[in-house]
């Protein structure tokens, strides 16, 4: 017997600072033309002061919990689905964001696959709860600020200068019937494994005064030409590939897609995208205004797309992420109460 489980709520937290992409054209010296036009976003969120990682996936989390009614000790487990760049080099956030959001009867653990580690967190909750009679109520929950690690000075990193800062979280509930998680499918390659890295700071470059004078401690690209010949290859195939599994494998066809979570990429890829599986820009939320705040795209895109009304019940929703490494992650969710 297949015991439904759903999404009971959601929480995303956006800082209140933003960059603009007049202020990114200056920085970079790229026109704020191509900024808005071809990478697609006109500013993006920026932390603040107080707005550390797992800090930012507490306040989410607080949210969800908020808004589904939960009480934190309800909760039994904790999945930490931000970045490793969060207040401290080595420490579990997990733990942590369980403690601030009393989650005193939960265990705790991080996971990661760069921006594709929501959807596949989706994915590890559902087998666990499946397998697990213990497990009935997740919460997922995290921050990203890979911001951080841009450097605008260095043009092999400019498809990543949206790069931006945010929270999200989902609490999942076994036997919940509303927005049922469906079936998922992943794709990751290794050959892309080494192509971009922050290279300073693990054991092969340890931080030193003098890979900061290099600027080694932020994100680089070490192969730009070799990585683009090889993923033009490979990413949009595999992009369109995960989305169709997961609705094969959850019983449905391209043609029933009524809404698609989608990261922020370049405005002519995304369109690409809609364009293969028959959607209109309704069908989905262009995140110009947000950039790419990693791994909480999904669920900023989902929190918009019910607010918007673009998503109903009764709807099929696809959430797909794309993350270095090489991944690609998608997963169904049939929205709202069963048919």
């Amino acid at each position: 017997m297949n015991i439904p489980i759903g999404i009971v709520s959601t929480g995303v937290y956006i800082p209140e600072h933003y960059q603009t992409a007049a202020e990114i054209s200056a920085a970079s010296g790229i026109p704020q033309e191509i900024i808005e036009t071809k990478m697609g976003f006109t500013r993006k969120p920026i932390p603040g002061p107080e707005d550390h990682t797992c800090q930012m996936g507490i306040w989410a989390a607080e949210r969800a919990l908020a808004k589904g009614n939960i009480n934190p000790a309800e909760i039994d487990l904790v999945i930490y689905i931000g970045e490793e760049h969060k207040e401290y080099p080595l420490w579990t956030a997990g733990i942590k964001l369980q403690e601030a959001v009393g989650a005193v009867n939960a265990w705790a653990f991080d996971v990661q696959q760069r921006c594709g580690t929501m959807v596949m967190a989706l994915k590890v909750a559902k087998d666990m709860m499946t397998a697990d009679p213990t497990i009935n109520t997740v919460l997922l929950a995290g921050g990203y600020r890979n911001s951080d690690f841009i450097d605008y000075s260095n043009p092999r990193t400019r498809f990543m200068y949206n790069l931006a800062a945010g929270g999200g979280a989902v609490v999942l509930k076994k036997g919940h019937e509303q927005n049922q998680l469906l079936s998922s499918h992943i794709i990751t390659d290794g050959s892309f494994s080494e192509d971009v890295a922050v290279v300073a700071g693990g054991t092969k470059h340890p931080i030193s005064a003098d890979a900061i004078e290099q600027r080694l401690n932020y994100l680089d690209v070490m192969d730009p030409e070799g990585m683009k010949q090889r993923l033009e290859q490979k990413s949009m195939q595999n992009f369109i590939r995960v989305i169709e599994r997961a609705l094969e494998k959850s019983g449905y066809t391209n043609a029933d897609l009524d809404y698609l979570a989608i990261l922020h990429m370049k405005r002519s890829a995304h369109d690409h995208v809609l364009q293969h599986f028959g959607l209109a820009d309704e069908q989905s939320y262009y995140l110009s205004e947000y950039g790419h705040i990693g791994q909480i795209d999904q669920i900023l895109s989902l929190e918009l797309g019910v607010e918007s009304g673009r998503i109903q019940a009764g709807h099929v929703v696809g959430l797909v992420s794309a993350g270095i490494g090489y991944a690609w992650d998608s997963c169904v969710i049939r929205w709202g109460p069963p048919l």
